[in-house]
């Protein structure tokens, strides 16, 4: 029955993207009215169409929700489909951009900017993230490889735990002697509590970009994801795949990380969730982990304005609720490679 049901949707992936979609949209206009501030929906309308600058509500949801909920959706797109096209390139199902050591790559850069450069710009800060980011996954590929047998997915991710071990542990003690640990506090807790039409804007370039940049790559992905002879084989030029990919992912992380700090388990769930319903192709897999991740992000940001109202409720302990379970089940799946 079940393997029916995926061969239909594969069949007809609009009634898959369809309605995640309309229930995206759904989340984000709910999101929007939902918190400390209850906003009915004749105001949130009036709000979005005829904004009065005199009305509280009105600036509630202009100026805080909206570039809150959209930021939230563009972090859960960018980090599900970094997920994915890390699994595809290294044929590694437990690949995310939080165990592979790029968050705690990008947390690192930003400790050093909140230390010795506190003047910087947001631009200047992304640019640290993506930084931050290519050196944790330096760092994880370098130590995953030093065995003559090659890199395991175990082995990986093992790797990626230390290094972002120690890269947290810099970061706090960074924090710490220099007298940041306030400011760093909300990227190591993980959020979008502060995100404003600012970093919006810049985000969004970026995070389109590499979106896009992943979405057109994605049929070489596909092909790189049954194994580099059989990609060679037909045609693919799987340097350049790997690189352009690795690219995107460290595009798409370190720009997530400069907003929502440390979230992880986003792109391990997302993509597996999405190959389950929609096939193995990255063609389907890419879009529609963009709309599931999306959807996760808003409705865990939702769930850390109204849980414990009006305190703030990490992100990242939410997501992790489902991720660490997730993650344990994949990991008894696969074979032992250390």
């Amino acid at each position: 029955m079940a393997h029916h049901k995926t061969n239909f949707l594969l069949r007809r992936p609009w009634l898959f993207a369809v309605p995640c979609l309309g229930i995206l949209i759904l989340a984000m206009v709910f999101s929007v009215a939902r918190g400390a501030a209850e906003i009915p929906p004749a105001v949130l309308w009036d709000a979005l169409f005829h904004f009065d600058p005199g009305q509280t509500r009105h600036l509630i949801v202009r100026d805080l929700r909206l570039p809150r909920v959209i930021a939230s959706a563009l972090v859960g797109a960018s980090l599900a489909v970094a997920g994915a096209v890390m699994q595809g390139i290294t044929r590694n199902p437990m690949a995310d951009s939080g165990l592979m050591g790029l968050n705690a790559g990008a947390g690192f850069a930003l400790s050093l900017c909140f230390a010795f450069f506190p003047g910087l710009s947001y631009r200047r800060i992304i640019l640290f993230s993506f930084l931050g980011a290519a050196l944790g996954a330096a760092l994880v590929n370098g130590i995953a490889s030093l065995r003559r047998d090659g890199i395991t997915p175990m082995r990986m991710v093992l790797a990626g735990a230390a290094v972002s071990a120690l890269l947290a542990a810099l970061s706090q003690g960074i924090a710490l002697y220099f007298d940041v640990a306030q400011n760093i506090m909300f990227w190591t807790a993980g959020g979008v509590a502060g995100s404003d039409w600012n970093q919006v804007r810049i985000l969004l370039p970026w995070i389109g970009g590499g979106l896009l940049g992943a979405a057109a790559l994605s049929r070489s992905v596909s092909l790189l994801s049954l194994g580099e002879e059989v990609a060679r084989g037909l045609g693919v030029r799987t340097g350049m795949v790997n690189a352009l990919g690795s690219l995107f992912v460290l595009i798409l992380a370190g720009a997530s990380v400069s907003v929502v700090g440390a979230v992880s388990f986003v792109g391990l769930v997302i993509p597996h969730i999405t190959r389950f319903l929609a096939g193995a192709d990255y063609r389907r897999i890419i879009p529609f982990s963009a709309v599931l991740g999306a959807l996760l992000m808003v409705l865990a940001d939702l769930g850390a304005r109204t849980l414990n109202p009006p305190f703030e409720t990490p992100v990242g302990a939410i997501i992790a609720l489902i991720g660490v379970p997730f993650f344990l089940y994949l990991a008894r799946r696969q074979k032992r490679g250390l």
